[in-house]
């Protein structure tokens, strides 16, 4: 039995600046590619990229809409952090350890894709600060 797979698809304005971005700066893999459209594995996710350019919003418009990966250690979410400023992304909000109590031992920033899609890259010292449940 295969587990389940998270699938999210968006909007991109050019599918071949987009496939660069996701493939060369995050280092996901791409999956299926069609004329119009194409999936990323994004962390385990089945991230498909719709090339719809009048659908694109820019990230300064789209309020908190995001989507992104909490990574299980320091040495990953550090390791990609490097990785993004060497590819001199332009951070919408800088990744830094929060001190708000109900943030506490996160660490995490906000950037945008060149369609302006926001996306997050987070870690948490205590891991069952992102696994709580409902009680």
């Amino acid at each position: 039995m295969t587990a389940p797979i998270l699938h999210l698809t968006i909007p991109v304005r050019d599918l071949a600046e987009a496939r660069r971005f996701y493939e060369d700066t995050f280092g996901c893999r791409v999956g299926r590619t069609r004329g119009h459209w194409l999936d990323i594995w994004f962390f385990g996710m089945q991230l498909t990229l719709q090339e719809r350019p009048d659908e694109v919003v820019p990230a300064a418009d789209q309020g908190v809409r995001h989507f992104g990966v909490v990574l299980q250690d320091a040495p990953t979410y550090d390791a990609l952090v490097d990785r993004l400023r060497e590819h001199d992304v332009q951070w919408l909000h800088e990744p830094e350890r929060h001190s708000d109590a109900e943030l506490s031992g996160k660490r995490g920033g906000k950037l945008a894709d060149p369609s302006g899609n926001v996306i997050e890259v987070k870690y948490y010292d205590d891991a069952s600060d992102y696994l709580a449940g409902p009680e």
